[in-house]
């Protein structure tokens, strides 16, 4: 049987933030993996400039970031250990919010052209 879609129940904000979450670990120049415990640090969260703003090397509208602003996103997250936002600056991502299937990577994460 084939493993059930968003099995977390998580809402569309939360799933948009996880996948940008997710883009950004996968980028050495923000990120780092701890190797214990596969936990991802990311030290920088983007800010958009205009309408959209770059996650590696895709462009993201801002539309569907405002989740990495919202408080309720990020306690649900914290709550499912999927990833925990720091006072200090930046975010960990835990390895179960790493490899969580969001469905959401070709909706939000477009093609950069500059």
């Amino acid at each position: 049987m084939p493993p059930k879609a968003n099995p977390l129940k998580l809402n569309k904000l939360q799933l948009k933030t996880l996948t940008l979450l997710q883009e950004l670990a996968r980028d050495p120049a923000v990120a780092s993996t701890d190797p214990e415990t596969g936990t991802v640090h990311i030290g920088v969260l983007p800010r958009p400039h205009g309408d959209h703003f770059h996650v590696g090397p895709y462009v993201v509208m801002a539309s569907d970031a405002t989740g990495m602003d919202n408080t309720g996103v990020w306690l649900a997250l914290m709550r499912k250990r999927l990833a925990e936002l720091r006072p200090e600056g930046g975010a960990f991502l835990m390895p179960e919010g790493l490899a969580y299937d969001t469905g959401m990577r070709k909706a939000i994460l477009h093609g950069s052209d500059h």
